[in-house]
């Protein structure tokens, strides 16, 4: 029995279960079972069956985020398409390899999902579209320009004659696509741009979802893994004879120089056999390192002579010198963990032709490279059946550890499918976490209290170099989120006269990844916060102050004014309510928060009573979707802010589960009100930008309830009752 498939509910005495059956086979995507090359096929994108009912590939995932529906939507707008009968599966990246890559990009992250592939998804439901009016014209014998299509059916308009898609899909689909098919203008959309209820809602509320943990084969065995806890560390020795003879054990190996592996018949007697196991580790050389000298040194970073410079304009640093007046300020960023509810995991078959891996992956296209190698075949004899995710944040994009890690194992077990899944405290323990930064903010102003000039130095940690990436000139654009020159991405809010924002790096050793939300996270905190010191500290209004700078960025500044005009901002607050500004910009986006809070004045408890979010990503095509991913960016924004923290002690992260790395709990959720504002001409992403103004609007709103300053999170270290 499916333990996330069996409800127990209790009211008033009346206990009612029920179970829905899981069938062992239906572990494998429809994709799996040959669905991608079933007929007829118009496209690649569009597959319309006898009935009518019509599949729409997506190349993206799906891990929450509503990207399958949201270039669905996108398809099925172009293809004139009957919603209703509209369903989505996967296409693979081995037949995306195979076909040259027809779907291009299979990468999801960086809210990249509809901004990098609506044009050419939109193209392909257009072009379905011109084939099945041509093939209805050809049946008829008259020409296409007398057709039209509208919700999958096909009219005559002369005479009066229609053909649904179904009739002329096999027809369609033996012609020769054109090249050459004009797009709709936004202005005219029928399905993209509405408040559509998502594809996969009703599956995920029956159980009836798939996803990597689920999956179950005919002889499928479990593995349980355990690396070594310490960063660098290796294994030393273990006794396997402790625990072979256990029940349904089949397998006790070393994975690699730093891991062990058990495989059983089942997961939990593999993980408990794993648990009894005595491991004997090498620690390596990281083994006396701890949280107080990674803080160390990139505190001496902040002031060292070197450093990569990110943006700048004018002389920075001889301005401040000769300012009438300095601001300075330093704060810091922690560790954080993606903390998924779904733990890493993959389920491999491994023979010497060929290698098959059921896993979810925010990159099939990087998954099933990892296979291959792992595999030791070509990628043309691998493939990775993507599932939907329970949730990505980043942690299944750039790396696919666990990816290498089945397929090795699969490998020790020829022709037999092997599951791997990580415990929760492997999964926190071996994490590639949110980089740690600290950054020293020096502001000079002249005798009236204007900014004249602003240096951020940032101290810390580069994703790209964690990754293995090159670096042009040293430098990480990462880096820099938020506070980049003028353009379409990631680009700073205010002028200044003289700017510098460099960054000093430094590496520790535990491995950085890409974390929901990036390095704009905490580049809006430092900026966002410490332009609130400075309108504070010069008695200015932190709205007029932000007004003043904000001149030359119209789009950032309208979705300030948004959120401060429906906030009340200038307007008192209720008796005990503060309120705190944030804006950046990022993955192509415009956003600004004002957040409200309160503060128990005996315990020191901070209430965030509601926020206000506003959104410009040029172009919204599921407005409820927008909504829905900014109310959970800051389920996942406030939960950092409020409580994550990954310490290092002793080599290893000191965090190993929920209960030492807290979320937002549902009655900590403040209420969320969001100012959707599509200005057209761009297409931003909505998943992730949101996030980054959370925290700064909360701490600025608490600094205007306590008058003091939080510069390092979480919030849960700071006593906001004692004097600063």
């Amino acid at each position: 029995m499916n333990a996330r498939r069996d409800f127990l509910k209790l009211a008033g005495g009346l206990v009612v279960a029920f179970h829905i059956p899981f069938d062992a086979a239906a572990g494998q995507p429809p994709i799996a079972k040959g669905a991608a090359t079933a007929t007829p096929e118009v496209n690649a994108w569009v597959v319309v069956k006898p009935d009518d009912s019509i599949v729409i590939r997506i190349a993206r995932s799906e891990m929450g985020q509503g990207t399958l529906t949201g270039l669905a939507q996108l398809v099925a707008e172009e293809l004139d398409a009957d919603w209703s009968k509209v369903t989505t599966e996967y296409p693979s990246p081995g037949q995306n390899l195979a076909r040259k890559r027809v779907w291009g990009s299979f990468s999801t992250g960086g809210s990249r999902g509809v901004r990098e592939s609506h044009d050419y998804v939109r193209k392909g439901g257009a072009i379905a579209r011109t084939m099945l009016v041509q093939a209805a014209a050809d049946a008829w014998r008259v020409p296409a320009s007398e057709c039209v299509a509208s919700s999958s059916v096909i009219t005559h308009k002369p005479s009066g004659r229609t053909v649904s898609y179904g009739k002329v899909a096999d027809a369609a689909a033996k012609l020769t696509p054109p090249t050459d098919v004009p797009l709709k203008d936004p202005k005219d959309w029928k399905l993209a741009g509405k408040r559509l209820a998502r594809l996969d809602t009703v599956d995920k509320t029956t159980g009836a979802q798939i996803y990597g943990m689920d999956i179950r084969m005919p002889g499928m065995l479990n593995a349980a893994i355990k690396d070594c806890p310490v960063f660098g560390g290796t294994v030393k020795h273990f006794d396997a004879a402790a625990i072979d003879k256990r029940p349904g054990i089949k397998k006790v190996f070393k994975l690699g120089d730093s891991a062990v592996v058990v495989v059983a018949d089942t997961w939990w007697r593999a993980k408990s056999a794993l648990d009894a196991l005595p491991i004997e580790w090498d620690k390596g050389p990281n083994a006396h390192l701890s949280q107080k000298d990674i803080q160390a040194t990139l505190k001496a970073a902040l002031d060292a002579p070197e450093a990569v410079v990110g943006n700048a304009n004018g002389d920075a640093k001889a301005a401040i010198k000769a300012s009438a007046r300095k601001i300075e300020a330093v704060y810091s960023f922690p560790w954080l963990n993606h903390a998924t509810m779904e733990t890493m995991n993959a389920t491999a078959l491994w023979t010497p032709e060929r290698c098959e891996v059921w896993t979810p992956t925010q990159n099939g296209e990087a998954a099933l490279a990892a296979t291959a190698e792992a595999a030791g075949l070509p990628a043309a004899k691998c493939d990775v059946y993507k599932m939907h995710l329970g949730g990505g944040f980043g942690r299944r994009g750039a790396t696919h550890d666990w990816v290498t890690q089945a397929v090795k194992i699969a490998r020790e077990m020829p022709g037999t499918p092997v599951k791997l899944i990580w415990s929760r405290e492997e999964d926190m323990l071996h994490g590639r976490y949110h980089p740690i930064t600290q950054c020293k903010l020096t502001a000079g102003l002249d005798a009236k209290g204007n900014v004249t000039a602003l240096h951020m130095r940032i101290a810390g940690q580069s994703i790209l170099a964690s990754l293995g990436s090159t670096l042009k000139d040293g430098k990480d654009p990462v880096v820099f989120q938020g506070l980049n020159a003028p353009g379409p991405e990631a680009s700073i809010g205010y002028s200044f006269p003289h700017l510098l924002v460099d960054h000093a790096m430094r590496n520790p050793p535990v491995p950085a990844g890409f974390w929901r939300g990036v390095n704009l996270n905490q580049n809006t905190i430092y900026l966002e916060c410490f332009m609130d010191e400075i309108a504070h500290a010069t008695k200015q209004d932190p709205l007029a102050f932000r007004r003043k700078l904000m001149a030359d960025h119209p789009k950032h500044l309208a979705v300030l004014n948004a959120v401060a005009e429906k906030a009340g901002w200038g307007k008192p607050a209720p008796k005990g309510v503060y309120r705190g500004l944030a804006q950046t910009m990022g993955f192509g986006s415009y956003v600004a928060a004002c957040a409200e809070v309160s503060v128990d004045r005996k315990t020191g408890k901070v209430k965030i009573l509601r926020i206000i979010a506003a959104t410009d990503p040029g172009y919204a095509v599921n407005p409820q979707q927008i909504e829905a991913q900014v109310e959970g960016s800051f389920v996942y924004g406030l939960s950092a802010a409020l409580y994550g923290e990954c310490t290092l002690k002793d080599g290893q992260m000191e965090q190993q589960n929920f209960d030492t790395y807290r979320v937002l709990k549902l009655d900590e959720m403040p209420k969320v009100e969001s100012i959707i504002m599509p200005s057209g001409g761009f297409w931003g992403g909505v998943g992730e930008p949101t996030i980054a103004v959370a925290a700064p609007a909360v701490l600025n709103a608490i600094f205007a309830a306590t008058g003091k300053r939080v510069r390092d999170l979480p919030l849960k270290n700071h006593d906001l009752l004692k004097k600063a």
